[in-house]
């Protein structure tokens, strides 16, 4: 009975949301696995779709280490020794050696004093944010930072706040300059090393070099984070990610996923020993929520031992490759693209309606990909985000490519 009134509330906006046609819907529920066989990659199979094959070009797991036997065979040793979960949250329970241990190969991986796990990336970003944004903090972000930024600044409450044009230094310049003076102790500049919806890199190098130039302004400094959840294991000659790949000198913060291309689940910080020793005591979402389990922290282990492998090398290689490959194809049959390293892939198509075409069409002849309509992205940027993952084939590549290409002859 008390919920009736609320419900009308709700009912009207969900009706509303659909009649925009900005609605999410239902999600789609896997029901089962074909391993790679011949010359195909992975196929999955849908809820309501029988035995139809689907090939995910949706998934954030660019090195497809998620179906990899000695990862599966890490997370299961480590479950059998110490149990599924976590049993409580760590200044509690304690922790399991395998949280430090990953915690000590990440910081080692990014060349950092130290690292710390949280539940997920996102929980990351408001944990560091509401703990190092002091009253006298001026925040300055790029206007294409992911929800979790956003959402982290908010609650932050910060002395002032500034959003810079997309990757524009000269604004980003104009926004230090404007801040000196104003009572600012600390300045925190933000923004995503490969932004999700894009596939582009922020120019870390020029970040870096600007915050050097004003950090004397300012009584506690410029301290430079970048989330680059998309980018380590992803891009960059190591799969270092965005710092690799613009040669930048090492941000203040980085902040990275697990669940990403390293295929597992859960956030992480890599940074000075202060930094992680205080954010352990002050960030709130790592205080009060469980760590991944011991079984992911193994599996994650595994996946960073095999990234600096010469099989990892070869991984690297070949999603460049399919990635090189998907892009030229999309272009010799006219479509519009935003290039780079990166296997985002986006095809920019620039209307709502023929966005939700273009999937449901790919959906009917087996490929799964993401249609990003407003207000996720803005309006008059309507795209195609397709993702290339390390366990596709060439043979994968052809097949989304000759459906779209069926799309074009059949739209005309």
């Amino acid at each position: 009975m008390g919920l009736q009134k609320v419900e009308k509330a709700l009912g009207a906006e969900l009706d509303e949301l659909f009649s925009k046609g900005t609605a999410k819907g239902k999600e789609a529920i896997f029901v089962g696995l074909k391993r790679p066989e011949g010359k195909k990659g992975p196929r999955y199979f849908l809820k309501g779709y029988g035995d139809k094959e689907f090939l995910r070009m949706n998934s954030n797991s660019y090195l497809g280490m998620s179906l990899e036997d000695s990862v599966i065979a890490a997370e299961e040793r480590a479950s059998r020794e110490f149990g599924v979960g976590p049993g409580a949250v760590r200044f509690i329970n304690g922790t399991f050696k395998p949280h430090r241990d990953l915690e000590k190969k990440l910081a080692e991986f990014h060349g950092r004093e130290d690292a710390m796990i949280f539940s997920a990336a996102y929980a990351t970003m408001i944990g560091v944010f509401t703990a190092l944004t002091s009253k006298d903090t001026t925040i300055i972000s790029d206007e294409l930072n992911h929800n979790c930024i956003i959402n982290a600044i908010r609650l932050s409450r910060p002395f002032d706040k500034k959003v810079y044009k997309h990757n524009d230094m000269e604004e980003l310049d104009r926004f230090l300059k404007e801040s000196v003076g104003t009572g600012a102790k600390r300045i925190l500049i933000v923004t995503d090393g490969i932004f999700s919806m894009r596939g582009d890199f922020a120019p870390l190098d020029q970040v870096v070099a600007l915050a050097r130039q004003y950090e004397d302004e300012f009584a506690e400094g410029i301290v430079v984070m970048a989330d680059d959840s998309h980018g380590v294991g992803a891009c960059g000659e190591t799969g270092r990610g965005a710092e690799e790949y613009t040669k930048a000198d090492k941000v203040d913060i980085l902040i990275g996923t697990l669940g990403k291309a390293f295929g597992v689940n859960g956030g992480y910080i890599a940074s000075s020993e202060t930094v992680t020793r205080y954010l352990r005591e002050k960030a709130v979402t790592y205080i009060y929520s469980n760590p991944i389990t011991v079984g992911e922290a193994a599996a994650t282990i595994e996946v960073l031992e095999f990234l600096d492998s010469p099989a990892g090398r070869e991984r690297l290689q070949h999603l460049r490759k399919l990635t090189r490959a998907f892009e030229s194809g999309l272009k010799s049959m006219g479509f519009e693209i935003i290039e780079s390293e990166h296997p985002i892939v986006p095809l920019m198509v620039r209307d709502t309606q023929k966005t939700t075409d273009i999937v449901k069409f790919l959906k009917e002849h087996g490929v799964l990909a993401t249609g990003l309509n407003f207000p996720v992205v803005p309006q008059g940027s309507q795209t195609i985000r397709f993702q290339v993952n390390g366990n596709h084939t060439e043979y994968d590549i052809e097949f989304a490519l000759s459906v779209l290409a069926e799309y074009k002859k059949q739209a005309g």
